[in-house]
């Protein structure tokens, strides 16, 4: 209605608008009643006038009140509507309800579902069929249902995790419309076009020429997709892409490894303009190299993920040649060829001065995944090292030169013939050879032949029955110009010409680049290969690999469809229905496929050669305004009533008694309402925040009233929180801050004090509530923060100002007897398996509430103890919280202080025990006893 989402139930009753014009007229006609006047006759008799006076017409203000109030009892009668739900033809016609299921429309899926629903009671109110027409199911049988049927088969909708070709369903759509002449046709469109929407649009135009067209579309939050991720040399980087522009977003992408867990995260930011855009990860390549999974945070979706396997892992790759650093030219060397080759997609390490078996040993003490040797002919010590490498799944690349050619190195993976083939020579061609088509077999196969690359000169390897097996590639005349051999769990490679131009030009054409970049991606992928490949070097004797881990429409992991087939070794493509996006083949070898292929771009769906009505989705469900309407109209009625009083000269006679009473009983209700009005609002915040606090496990830490205190308490709260959301099953809330002496302790079980030695003592009614919370079962651990402040000596921790502090806090409370956490304790094995209790720093203890024990002995053999509940207290000087602060980039807010490499790690999983004892009390100590309880019970 005039751009706004209202609507009306009945939208007939607004024909009753046409009487305004009548009721104006006779409200006019139809004067106010006289002002009546008590005086007294006798005198005023005298002044009356002869002629005879007309009474006054209605005000104009008073009618133009009371058309008003007409107009509202108008609207409520017609059943106004704020957000209604798609409008549809009346009748008896049924109704085709297409629905784009693909990724683009899996965010906002649910407001989808609910639009698609509201068009099914319609169709239900007026006793229609409804035929639901997923285009993602393009093969499926659609015919007319019952609305309750359409409706049970809506339920079962899902959204799809790749793109939808919606040309597909064409056939299917023109069969329904076809054998249903009158059929309106409803299409939720999710305003996504990847290539062929202007086909479908132009399709279903002329399939539904003369029909009652409706596209619901826009409403909804912008759909993003990810594409082309690309470990480039300094960061990852990855495209984000929207399908319209008009406003600036932002949002996070996040990066987790295969187990889910976070590895970092960055903003992406669209301007007005743009339709994609670019998001950059800064990590280190090893933790860049563990990638598996971006994604875009808070939106559930396929097309929002992009998985990376090992072809996306940024590989360290060592060179050493054979040529020395006093002859060798830097702009001719293979060195430079070889660096230049492999810059844009592996990181590549020069060995420096020395020998090449020194180079060689300086690689594989760092470990590295890749080794080329350029013309070096013997590795001398290094060679059983480096066999060895190779047989553990390293991958060994050679190229030819007058070094190895003279040498019996037998690192090659066929035997070669001493001293070489050069042009004009023995042996030799009339004309340099070009190289020939790739076999079938061979890891280039599918690569274009370059025209241009032509060979002078290489080293032949002697025939035998394995050579073709053994052969990459070829030249013109069938010599081998690649071969490889398998080792153990790695592979050799070797070049038969040089890595520098003077036997080839090979280094200088693009399809070195690109025979580079297949064997890289062998690199730490060797292991999966099939050991019982024939002799071969090919990475990986099978042609296809199995799904193994399917993305759902909303991006989730799960088990693969039935309809899932095998992808092809190294495929790049888009996710389909047959191949959805997800990972494939083994554990240690996966493949990536994504909803979006590198080269995809999102653009918004062109509908306008299809002649239909636009409506758009709503965001919320329809609103009755029937009671404020209705509300609104009593009030008219009401002020319409004092007008008539006061012009009847009503208000004149009440307040003919004097000023004071009126003007006090006026007072008197504007005291009352504001104190009914004050105790229920805040009766209400109080109601709130209780409910948040029960519905969601929640920590609390009081504040100290040092705003730089509370903010890290604050922090370290949600640092503990994300981590053990991350680690166990406990999904807790925000931490709350809470002050003692007025807010209501019981909904927390465990509270953080940070002691701060300058603020002042708590009152004593914050100090009861406390004592009240610890005897009722609540845990406070208090936290000093100030195990390196402590004096030197013996006692020197009790005499820290933090704990002189706490010294005057718990002279107030009634606690127990203390002891540091015994190695025995529950506390020790609640989650993890703990010797101590770190924080920021180490030095400090933490303090706990003593368990009694009677027997010496038996207690000595006791894996764990605790006492019948949870301690009500624990003291420590380790600054926790400061340990577990995060910044909003996942990044520590506070160093720690110690020599632990894993000190904060270390923190974080002390804090997942506290809370883990604080949640379930001896449960665990009674666990570790069953062994001592099963052997009494036999006995």
């Amino acid at each position: 209605m005039m751009g706004l989402p209202i609507g009306f139930a009945q939208p007939l009753i607004l024909l009753g608008l046409l009487s305004l014009p009548v009721l104006w007229w006779l409200l006019r006609l139809i004067p106010p009643r006289p002002l009546r006047i008590e005086f007294p006759p006798t005198r005023l008799l005298l002044d009356i006038q002869p002629k005879e006076d007309t009474p006054s017409r209605t005000p104009w203000w008073l009618t133009l009140l009371r058309l008003a109030l007409a107009t509202l009892v108008i609207l409520a009668a017609a059943g106004p509507l704020w957000n209604p739900p798609v409008a549809t033809t009346t009748g008896a016609t049924p109704i085709a309800l297409l629905i784009d299921d693909g990724f683009g429309a899996a965010a906002s899926w649910d407001a989808r579902l609910r639009t698609a629903d509201d068009i099914v009671a319609r169709a239900e109110a007026d006793n229609r069929g409804v035929a639901i027409v997923p285009l993602g199911e393009a093969t499926r049988d659609i015919s007319l249902q019952l609305p309750a049927a359409a409706r049970v088969r809506l339920k079962q909708l899902k959204p799809l995790p790749h793109a939808v070709e919606r040309s597909d369903a064409l056939p299917t759509i023109s069969r329904l419309l076809a054998a249903s002449p009158d059929m309106e046709v409803v299409w939720l469109s999710d305003g996504v076009d990847l290539g062929r929407g202007s086909e479908f649009v132009t399709g279903l135009a002329t399939a539904t020429q003369g029909r009652t067209v409706s596209i619901v579309t826009g409403g909804l939050p912008t759909a993003h997709a990810l594409a082309a991720a690309d470990n480039a040399a300094g960061s990852l980087t990855v495209k984000v892409l929207r399908a319209s522009t008009g406003g600036t977003e932002d949002g996070i992408i996040r990066a987790l490894d295969l187990k889910g867990l976070p590895l970092g995260e960055t903003r992406f930011a669209f301007k007005d303009d743009e339709r994609e855009t670019e998001a950059e990860i800064n990590l280190p390549v090893e933790i860049r190299n563990d990638i598996a999974r971006l994604e875009i945070s808070n939106e559930h979706s396929a097309g929002a993920v992009a998985l990376l396997d090992k072809r996306w892992r940024r590989r360290s790759i060592g060179i050493a040649t054979g040529a020395t650093f006093d002859n060798a030219q830097p702009l001719l060397a293979s060195t430079y060829y070889l660096t230049r080759a492999l810059g844009p997609f592996a990181d590549v390490r020069l060995a420096e001065r020395g020998s090449p078996a020194q180079a060689v040993s300086q690689f594989l003490e760092q470990r590295v995944p890749m080794i080329i040797l350029a013309d070096v002919g013997n590795t001398a010590e290094a060679k059983e090292p480096l066999a060895r490498w190779i047989e553990d799944g390293g991958v060994l690349v050679r190229f030819a030169g007058p070094r190895l050619a003279a040498s019996d190195d037998d690192l090659v993976p066929v035997r070669l013939r001493r001293g070489g083939r050069v042009l004009g020579g023995a042996l030799s061609w009339d004309q340099p050879q070009q190289l020939a088509s790739f076999g079938r077999e061979s890891p280039f196969f599918g690569m274009q032949v370059p025209n241009d690359v032509t060979v002078s000169r290489q080293v032949l390897a002697e025939p035998d029955t394995t050579l073709s097996d053994r052969t990459w590639a070829t030249l013109a005349d069938g010599t081998p110009l690649v071969t490889a051999q398998r080792r153990g769990k790695g592979i050799i490679v070797l070049f038969h010409v040089t890595a520098d131009t003077r036997w080839s030009d090979l280094p200088l054409s693009g399809s070195f680049v690109d025979m580079l970049k297949r064997v890289v991606s062998l690199a730490g992928s060797m292991a999966t290969a099939d050991p019982n490949a024939p002799g071969s070097g090919r990475a990986d004797a099978r042609e296809v690999v199995p799904p193994t881990r399917i993305l759902d429409g909303f991006g989730v992991f799960g088990p693969p469809p039935p309809n899932a087939r095998p992808v092809p070794v190294g495929f790049t493509g888009r996710g389909t229905a047959e191949n959805p996006p997800g990972f494939y083949g083994p554990p240690e070898g996966l493949l990536a496929v994504n909803a979006l292929a590198p080269a995809d771009r999102l653009a918004p769906l062109d509908i306008s050669a299809l002649n239909a009505r636009r409506e758009i989705y709503r965001m919320s469900e329809p609103q009755d305004l029937r009671g404020p309407v209705m509300l609104a109209a009593l009030g008219l009625l009401a002020l319409d009533a004092l007008v008539v009083f006061w012009l009847a000269g009503g208000i004149a006679r009440l307040f003919r008694g004097g000023v004071r009473r009126p003007a006090a009983a006026t007072l008197l209700l504007i005291v009352l309402g504001v104190a009914l009005w004050v105790p229920s609002s805040a009766q209400a915040q109080n109601d709130e925040a209780a409910m948040k606090a029960t519905l969601q496990t929640r920590f609390a830490y009081v504040l100290s009233g040092d705003t730089e205190v509370d903010r890290i308490t604050k922090a370290g709260l949600q640092g503990l929180t994300l981590f053990l959301a991350q680690r166990t099953a406990l999904e807790a809330g925000d931490p709350v801050g809470v002050d003692p002496a007025v807010d209501e302790l019981a909904f927390y079980p465990l509270i953080y004090w940070s002691v701060v030695p300058s603020a002042p003592r708590p009152s004593r009614q914050a100090l009861e509530h406390i004592d009240a919370y610890m005897k009722k079962g609540g845990t406070v651990l208090f936290d000093t923060r100030d195990a390196i402040q402590a004096p030197p000596g013996p006692d020197g921790a009790n005499r820290s100002p933090g704990m002189l502090a706490l010294r005057n806090i718990l002279s107030a409370l009634d606690i127990p007897d203390l002891e540091p956490v015994p190695k025995d304790h529950v506390l020790t094995k609640t989650f993890y398996l703990l010797k101590d209790f770190p924080g920021r720093f180490t030095t400090g203890q933490l303090w706990i509430e003593a368990t009694p024990t009677d027997n010496v002995d038996e207690t000595e053999n006791r894996p764990a103890r605790a006492g019948d509940g949870v301690s009500s207290i624990l003291i420590t000087s380790n600054d926790l919280a400061g340990a577990w602060a995060l910044r909003p980039d996942g990044q520590a807010m506070l160093p720690i202080s110690g020599g632990e490499a894993r000190q904060r790690e270390f923190a974080f999983r002390a804090g997942v025990n506290i809370v883990m004892y604080t949640l379930t009390g001896n449960y665990k100590a009674d666990q570790v006893h069953i062994p001592a309880l099963l052997e009494r019970l036999g006995q």
